[in-house]
This record gives C-alpha cells, sequence and structure tokens, in this order.
C-alpha cells in the first residue's frame, strides 16, 4: 500500500511530497520529497499520524447539549438562578448510566467511537466503570459491558485500550448507592479476577485491535487499602495504569481529612505511580503533587473541553511537563469530539492562568494528541510516521475556510491554531481505509445513528 501526503508532519518538522509505504498494519518506508507514483493514494493537505484519545467515557456523549442546558439549576434571567457543579452534573450522568444494557452501550458506543474516527482518532482509552446490572448483580457474562465497548471499536474502525476501572465506594468511607452499584466489584480482589477473563480474551485472543488496561476511579471510589492491589494488577501484566487525580478541590480536601496527606502522596505511597500510570486531570495540584508525578515519569492527561465545561479549573500543564510528567489528550465527557481543540486548549488555557503567549509549540501540542497518548494507552508503537509504527494516516484539509492561506511550513500551526474535527478528510486505521473525502466508510449514516442510540436512552418511558 502506498499513500503520496502533499505534505506531513514528521515529528521534527513538515516535510513535502512524502510518499508513505505499509505491508498489512505497519509502515513499512517514509520519504520526503518524492514525486507521486501513479498507484499511490493520494492525501491533499497535511497528514498526521493517528490521533489518540486517552480518556473517553463513550456514554457520556448522550449529555451533550442536555448538560449544557441543565447545570444544577435552570439558567434564566433571576438573579438568584443557581450555579451547577461537577457534582450536579454527575447526577444527570447517573440517569444516563442507569438505563444503559449491553445491547444499547454496544450501539451508542459505536456511533461515538464512529464519531471519533470521523475526527481523525484512531485510538481510544475507554475509561470504563459501567459494569453490571442496575442494582449491581453481574451479567452471566460478567464483562458483557466491557465486551460491547471493545465490539464497538471493531465496528468503528479504531482501537481501543479498554482501562476496566475499579470503583469500590461512593466515597471516602462511603458506600455506593443507587446508580453506583453498578460499577463496583465488593473488592479490588474480585475486581481482578474478573478483569483476568477479559485480559486473557483480549491481549490473548487475537483481538488485535483492542489491549486491555486498568484504572483506579479515583482515591474517592477506592479504598487506600485496596489501591495497591490494582496497582500490583497493572505492574504484573505490564498494562497501562488510569486514575483520575485531584480533578475537584473537594476531592483533596475529603482526602487530607480521611487520610492526612494528598491523592497524589495516597497513589505515590500504593505504588501506583510510574511510567505506565497517567493521571487524568490533575487540575488541582501541589508543588509537592506536580515533583511527585515528574519524577516519577506518570503522565497526566489534559481533558481541557471537559474541564471547563464542567468548570473544575486550569491544570498546570506545562509545569507538569517540565517537571517531566509527559502530557497526552482526551475528551473524556464529549462535550465535543475534537483532538485539535483539545490541543490548543492547552495552549490557550495557559494563557489565561499566565497571561503569557506561547508556552507550547505546535509540534509538542501534536505530540500530546498522537505519540504520547498512544504511549499512555499502551501502544507505544503508534502515533509515528515511521518505519514499524502503526500505519496510520490523518489528512487535514488546508484548504477549509478555517485553515486556508496558511504557508507551507506553518502547516502544523493551521492544525493546532485554526482547524477543527469537520477538517479531517483521510482516516487510515493499521493500514485500512476509515474515512474518505470526510465519510465513514463502515457506518454510512454516523449522525443517524448517533440519534437513534442516544434517542433510545435519553427518551421518556410512557406513562
Amino acid at each position: 500500500m502506498q499513500w503520496h501526503a502533499q505534505f506531513a508532519w514528521l515529528g521534527d518538522g513538515v516535510a513535502s511530497d512524502v510518499l508513505i509505504e505499509a505491508d498489512g498494519e505497519r509502515i513499512t518506508r517514509v520519504a520526503a520529497g518524492v514525486p507521486a507514483p501513479r498507484n499511490a493514494g493520494r492525501l491533499p493537505g497535511l497528514t498526521l499520524p493517528g490521533l489518540a484519545d486517552a480518556h473517553s467515557h463513550a456514554f457520556h456523549r448522550a449529555l451533550r447539549s442536555r448538560a449544557q442546558a441543565h447545570t444544577g439549576g435552570w439558567r434564566g434571567e433571576a438573579m438568584g438562578a443557581k450555579h451547577g457543579t461537577f457534582w450536579t452534573w454527575r447526577e444527570q450522568m447517573y440517569g444516563i448510566a442507569d438505563r444503559l444494557d449491553p445491547a444499547s452501550y454496544r450501539s451508542l458506543a459505536t456511533a461515538v467511537f464512529a464519531e471519533m474516527a470521523l475526527a481523525g482518532i484512531s485510538c481510544v482509552g475507554e475509561f470504563h466503570y459501567l459494569h453490571h446490572r442496575p442494582g449491581g448483580a453481574p451479567y452471566g457474562e460478567p464483562n458483557a459491558m466491557g465486551e460491547a465497548l471493545i465490539a464497538a471499536a471493531s465496528d468503528a474502525g479504531i482501537r481501543i485500550t479498554l482501562l476496566d476501572a475499579c470503583y469500590l465506594a461512593g466515597g471516602i468511607g462511603e458506600p455506593l448507592t443507587g446508580p453506583q452499584l453498578r460499577f463496583g466489584d465488593g473488592t479490588a480482589g474480585n475486581w481482578a479476577r474478573r478483569v483476568d477473563s477479559l485480559y486473557e480474551a483480549t491481549d490473548k485472543g487475537g483481538r488485535l485491535h483492542a489491549r486491555v488496561g486498568a484504572a483506579i476511579h479515583s482515591v474517592r471510589a477506592v479504598p487506600r487499602e485496596q489501591l495497591r492491589a490494582v496497582a500490583s494488577w497493572a505492574k504484573e501484566h505490564r498494562a497501562p495504569l488510569h486514575v483520575h487525580l485531584s480533578e475537584q478541590p473537594a476531592e483533596n480536601e475529603a482526602c487530607l481529612d480521611a487520610y492526612g496527606m494528598t491523592p497524589t502522596r495516597v497513589l505515590a505511597e500504593a505504588g501506583a505511580l510510574g511510567a505506565l500510570t497517567t493521571a487524568v486531570h490533575a487540575t488541582h495540584l501541589t508543588g509537592e503533587d506536580i515533583g511527585l508525578l515528574g519524577t516519577t515519569m506518570t503522565g497526566v492527561c489534559m481533558c481541557p473541553t471537559t474541564e471547563r465545561d464542567l468548570a473544575d479549573g486550569i491544570g498546570r500543564a506545562r509545569d507538569l511537563a517540565d517537571a517531566g510528567a509527559p502530557i497526552c489528550l482526551g475528551s473524556d465527557q464529549h462535550a465535543v469530539i475534537d483532538m485539535f481543540e483539545e490541543a490548543r486548549a492547552v495552549e490557550l488555557d495557559e494563557r489565561l492562568r499566565t497571561r503569557l503567549r506561547g508556552h507550547w509549540t505546535a509540534g509538542e501540542l501534536l505530540a500530546a494528541a498522537t505519540s504520547n497518548g498512544h504511549y499512555a494507552l499502551g501502544w507505544p508503537e503508534a502515533g509515528r510516521l515511521e518505519p514499524g509504527a502503526y500505519a496510520d494516516l490523518v489528512t487535514v484539509a488546508l484548504d477549509s475556510v478555517r485553515t486556508v492561506g496558511a504557508a507551507p511550513e506553518h502547516a502544523a500551526e493551521a492544525a493546532v491554531f485554526a482547524a477543527t474535527a469537520a477538517d479531517v478528510r483521510e482516516v487510515v486505521v493499521s493500514g485500512r481505509q476509515i474515512v474518505h473525502d470526510g465519510r465513514h466508510l463502515l457506518i454510512e449514516d454516523v449522525p443517524g445513528a448517533l440519534a437513534d442510540a442516544i434517542t433510545a436512552v435519553t427518551r421518556e418511558e410512557p406513562g
């Protein structure tokens, strides 16, 4: 297979007339300054490695627009109208969680992952905690919900790392209640036994598009004495470990009250930090926390569109990167699915926080959206245009109303600071064309699939 890119970002800059050859799933040759062979697929615009969405909750997509319309009190003209927070948003999320089953979840996730493919995402990290039936009883197949997500990624043509989350408590010292009962396995040991069977079926079962990792939902949701068991499972399997960290000041306050230390320190003492670990959000950190994450080479996944949509705050991404914590990106609750928006927000939010410009280069932000994200998801052989890497190609139009006028040497800046997901024209995942001319080749009507799946889990029951 051959593709000829008008321009391509090769990690250290943009090159022109780039010939990319592949054998099966892997790139075999990349050469710049080569005339287009007659039989090569033409890629007009800027070609990037496949994008990685390192933090996703697929079912949250059903909340888009609903969560913005209702923020914890209907925002009207009255001066006393209530303002919402993460915690009021969470109640809406629980309502959706309580209505899903394996079939409806597969339908919804397939449509969401197809939306991701249209946005240039070749691999998703699905942070999965919706494990059991309403009320907490397991399905006949204990991993039926996780299997639905893995199948959905295949249906949509992208790769997936299923980050199976241990979620045992409703808060520090509080039991699971209501919709949360679906999330729990009782103990970390029970969680590990369930995940073992999913790991065996996936990583050793020939599912080439899927890998299984571990997740600690948060220090709120996993008691301190059970954290080490989850971290040990991840280390034993050399699997990625992800954890929501210090997303909210209330989480920090509860942790300090209960344990006398920050969530980051609790994770460090449980052996949960390290190069295979990714802390998600990491918004409200102390200087010591940043040092712990950096010196252990723990990655950090920033989700700026979610962090601003939920009024979480602005994380210290530049300080974390300078301390040694690699930065990757996620769309989290999918207020939008657009990795270019996530990438530029890292820089623009930093400008708001510091009132200074120029914290990140376009190349650094593209690395966060590609190679760093794939590494965080356990696919270190992806996210680069070079021999041996997965043949994942994303071509961004340079002639849209958003990107036109950029000089070739500034094509990377055009992609990061002007392009949107709507500018993605071609997507190849593992050597297979998934999107052509902005159209998904496996799912004919992605908007229709989204509409049907969302309606199925949000409509009111008769009577």
